[in-house]
């Protein structure tokens, strides 16, 4: 598949702006589908991490299912969405990543995205998150995104505010 050279140029947003959007936020959305079946699109707490984003799930269930068919994904994130009633429009910045999901069975990359995910969220306590990932190992999944085609945009008042 090609991806479409974005429309409007000009609000586009640099591979650095995208990368330093999914390294803030905390959450996305990442979207999936089977061959004709309905697209599947959850909310999902990751981490950008090693040039790849990570997941955590249980080892069971739907989204897993969909990635061991077919794995090629996409996954949204929404950096600014402030409504500006007054001129009809919605003050916006997103990243959309295409890419495929892999489930990762390396147990070092695993517990490194494990660690990754904790630290993000939770704290830097290296001996808690080890008691934390440890107890809930064999029943924790993790996958991966890699990614393919990066892109992302901004409404045209904020890029004019640069």
């Amino acid at each position: 598949m090609m991806f479409k050279q974005m429309r409007r140029i000009k609000q586009q947003l640099s591979e650095k702006e995208c990368i330093d959007i999914l390294q803030r936020q905390k959450v996305g959305t990442l979207a999936l589908a089977e061959n004709g079946d309905y697209p599947y699109a959850l909310p999902l707490n990751y981490v950008y991490y090693n040039g790849k984003i990570y997941f955590h799930c249980a080892i069971t269930g739907h989204k897993i299912d969909i990635i061991k068919k077919q794995n090629k994904a996409s996954f949204c994130i929404i950096d600014e969405d402030t409504v500006v009633p007054e001129k009809y429009t919605t003050f916006y910045r997103s990243v959309i990543v295409f890419g495929k999901a892999e489930i990762v069975e390396d147990d070092a990359e695993k517990m490194a995205a494990l660690k990754e995910l904790s630290y993000k969220y939770i704290s830097k306590d290296d001996k808690a998150h080890l008691k934390e990932i440890n107890g809930a190992w064999n029943r924790t999944c993790v996958f991966s995104l890699s990614i393919d085609y990066l892109s992302g945009k901004e409404a045209i008042e904020l890029t004019q505010q640069k």
